[in-house]
């Protein structure tokens, strides 16, 4: 036998990671992308990795929050940068170009790949500083800003933001997209490098368990119909007034029937006054939140602009049969018939809504199928762990850095 030492045995079993993650949203900012990314530095911090959040000054937050090492299983410190108000949308900011501050940070304290969430000029001067450096890049798709500008009647502005997208994404070494159909959709429309990092949720927290009886009795002002739910920005890119036309559908049928829309956002001043009947409850969080899925009964969302669409599992992981298009999330996840109704999108807006509202009225022909339907979709969201989107993420993070020093041998020096 050899009498030199196993060196191998000494050798970590695992690579720990520093990850800077950019984004112009995050908690207590209430939107799926903030929520995301909240679960991938919650699940990355438990897996042993280093994270680093880099994002515009909220009024009423620290600067900067540097987490003791001691008191985590992974450090972490979160950093504000000068920022703006987003016209439109109520509490959340525009991060600023910050190009000086993270080269000095970067150059300091060498992030092993950076993670940029958004496109907004942050972001941009985030990709130009890691290009600089050296440093592997992967960016995420989570929202459709190209297909925006058609709800705020400037549709012709489409391929050009399209355009500056693909060209901010082409310039990261990975592209990730939480749906397979969207990645084939990007890679036709001339984005490279996509892969499929899919979504979860905490069916601990959205869970049939959390029903309020005195919250569904409260909404149901002495009837005795079902309550149908809408979770999500009151904006012009959500579809709503199809909210409100699938459910006069339903409610022809089911005259006791009651509409909640929980969510804020510019429609709901116009909303509120067009519909008094409707029950709206601003923007609710944590418990409440959970509460508010559980205490209803079918989940109606018309949105077609969505790359994903948490609230759609987070209805199902509360026990609510889900009707909406068959895209996004719905697309991979509601099986009709059995955990609620998809319902074929083609683009044209006269057929979809035509389809939504016949939908809905075929969902109120047999109310007493819902509660079978609430447990299927149950069982789906159950198997959708974040544990494995963090592991997901963990893989691409450690192929970007991989790449890159095979790419550069140097960098191992």
């Amino acid at each position: 036998m050899s009498s030199q030492p196993n060196t191998e045995s000494r050798r970590p079993s695992r690579i720990y990671l520093k990850v800077a993650l950019v984004t112009e949203t995050w908690p207590p900012e209430v939107n799926g992308v903030a929520h995301t990314l909240a679960r991938l530095v919650e699940g990355m911090r438990g897996r042993g990795h280093h994270v680093q959040v880099l994002r515009p000054h909220q009024p009423g937050n620290p600067q900067v929050i540097v987490v003791d090492p001691a008191e985590l299983d992974a450090p972490m410190d979160e950093r504000a940068l000068p920022g703006l108000p987003l016209p439109g949308y109520s509490g959340l900011r525009l991060g600023l170009p910050a190009g000086r501050r993270l080269k000095a940070w970067w150059t300091e304290d060498r992030p092993d790949a950076v993670y940029i969430a958004t496109e907004g000029p942050l972001g941009h001067s985030a990709l130009r500083v890691a290009r600089r450096l050296g440093i592997p890049v992967a960016s995420g798709f989570h929202t459709h800003f190209d297909g925006y500008a058609r709800y705020y009647g400037v549709g012709w502005l489409t391929p050009l933001v399209r355009a500056v997208l693909r060209r901010f994404h082409n310039r990261c070494d990975v592209t990730l997209a939480p749906t397979q159909v969207l990645a084939t959709h990007l890679a036709e429309y001339g984005f490279e490098r996509v892969r499929v990092m899919a979504r979860g949720v905490d069916t601990r927290r959205f869970s049939p368990a959390r029903r309020s009886s005195r919250l569904h009795k409260q909404w149901r002002a002495g009837g005795a119909g079902p309550i149908v739910l809408y979770v999500g920005r009151l904006a012009p890119e959500k579809n709503l007034d199809l909210v409100v036309e699938a459910f006069r559908s339903l409610q022809d049928r089911l005259p006791d029937a009651r509409l909640v829309l929980v969510g804020d956002g510019p429609s709901r001043v116009a909303l509120q006054r067009a519909h008094p009947d409707l029950i709206f409850t601003g923007q609710q969080v944590g418990q409440a939140l959970a509460q508010h899925y559980a205490s209803a009964d079918l989940f109606l969302f018309p949105s077609t602009s969505e790359t994903f669409g948490n609230v759609v599992i987070e209805a199902m992981a509360s026990g609510l049969p889900v009707l909406a298009f068959d895209t996004a999330a719905a697309h991979e996840h509601v099986l009709s018939g059995v955990s609620g109704a998809r319902v074929p999108y083609t683009g044209d807006p006269n057929t979809d809504a035509a389809a939504f509202v016949t939908a809905a009225a075929e969902l109120a022909q047999a109310p007493e199928a819902w509660d079978e339907m609430g447990r299927y979709a149950r069982t789906r969201a159950r198997g959708l762990d974040w544990v494995e989107v963090v592991a997901q993420f963990e893989t691409v993070c450690m192929d970007i850095l991989k790449e890159a020093r095979d790419a550069s041998p140097a960098m191992d020096g």
